[in-house]
């Protein structure tokens, strides 16, 4: 259903501006005079057209995680204010920047206005609210601490956010050093090795092998340099395809765990999502094997969800959390021991936010070394191929000054 952007009048005079759902926009007035109010200009907020297109656009649509974060804070404020939800969202809508979450806001307390609960509103609007956002309001529905909930949301949705923002600022400089240093050598051999080479050729000598093999590579290049971005469209679009089906999953996601470094960079980031989301299911009230299930979806990675899937059925058993995630093998033996002792000591949930900070500061800072150390190791890679640029220019010269001696 189409959603409409209006201003209107109330009973009193006062100019009222928000958005409504409806077949129309004749639907809309109608919407709006059923309401008490007078409509001055109603115009569609989205078009259908826009509602309408494919998964590829949709991405580039998708509600950020800073926005979700925003609107989930304001609306535990607004809610701890006294404010019921129908009232707080009210509040919230016309304060919302993003179209996407106008619209689907509008949708939920709809939704919730014809008698569904907050979680079940949720769940009736794209993928922009998780099973653990879901999860997490029913539990906050069924104990009666929503306001408390939304915070608690609102402050993992903005740890993840930062977890984000740091690894990508560490490996910005990175990538930026190798589009220009790639830059700089495509420009080198296609424009400056050609004309220097010409000039060797006038001179009819045998030239060195590494001249030789610079010379090539500069044709090769200069004649086939479009098959480049071509072939990394269809290494990615591979890449995607394989990634997309069972067997290729597991095959990655199993090679990435198998490397030596990154496999342990891996496991701890995933240990430091699990314990986050784990600890903050547990401390709302959801029981522990629903909890697991739910973090299973969010590993991130097939072969981790499958071990935590696993340990769900042997706590099913009867048999420890710790216990049964430490026989997969998957997890660090320090994720493993933390939740012992706070199975042991009656405090998992608060042992499992230490283990989520612990790890959480570990992935930063093998981010920060891991950016440290690429620096160097680009620039010692770009100073080989210069060098061997410049001596494969160098050698015929020195030649031919031996000869002339």
């Amino acid at each position: 259903m189409p959603v409409y952007e209006y201003t209107a009048l109330d009973v009193k005079g006062n100019t009222l501006s928000g958005i409504v759902d409806a077949d129309s926009p004749a639907g809309a007035r109608q919407k709006l005079r059923a309401a008490g109010n007078y409509p001055v200009a109603v115009r569609e907020a989205v078009s259908l057209s826009v509602q309408q297109s494919t998964l590829f656009f949709k991405r580039f649509r998708r509600v950020g995680h800073s926005e979700l974060a925003i609107m989930t804070r304001q609306l535990g404020t607004l809610m701890a204010a006294g404010f019921p939800l129908v009232a707080a969202l009210d509040a919230l809508i016309p304060q919302t920047r993003s179209p996407q979450l106008k619209n689907q806001l509008t949708r939920i307390k709809d939704a919730i206005v014809g008698g569904s609960s907050f979680s079940q509103a949720l769940s009736t609007v794209s993928n922009t609210f998780s099973p653990l956002y879901i999860n997490m309001i029913q539990a906050g529905e069924s104990s009666g601490t929503m306001e408390l909930v939304l915070d608690r949301l609102a402050e993992m949705i903005e740890k993840q956010q930062q977890i984000t923002q740091r690894v990508t600022s560490a490996m910005t400089y990175p990538v930026f050093m190798t589009i220009i240093g790639a830059g700089i050598m495509l420009f080198l051999i296609t424009y400056i090795v050609p004309t220097i080479a010409g000039l060797f050729a006038d001179m009819k000598q045998v030239l060195p092998v590494p001249t030789r093999i610079l010379i090539a590579a500069s044709q090769l290049l200069k004649l086939w340099w479009w098959l480049i971005p071509i072939a990394i469209v269809i290494i990615i679009l591979g890449f995607q395809r394989v990634r997309n089906t069972v067997s290729g999953r597991y095959a990655i996601d199993s090679a990435l765990l198998s490397l030596p470094i990154m496999g342990n960079f891996l496991r701890k980031l995933s240990a430091a999502r699990l314990a986050r989301t784990l600890g903050l299911l547990l401390e709302n009230g959801v029981s522990l094997l629903s909890a697991l299930e739910i973090v299973k979806n969010i590993a991130g990675n097939v072969l981790i969800a499958d071990a935590v899937e696993a340990a769900a059925n042997k706590v099913r058993q009867g048999q420890g959390l710790a216990g049964s995630l430490g026989a997969t093998r998957q997890f660090p033996a320090l994720f493993i021991q933390m939740i012992q002792v706070g199975e042991q000591s009656g405090a998992l949930e608060s042992l499992l936010k230490k283990v989520a900070d612990l790890f959480e500061n570990e992935v930063e800072s093998a981010l920060m070394r891991m950016a440290s150390l690429l620096e160097p190791v680009m620039i010692l890679i770009m100073g080989v191929m210069v060098g061997f640029i410049v001596l494969s220019i160098c050698l015929p010269i020195f030649e031919m000054n031996q000869l002339i001696r």
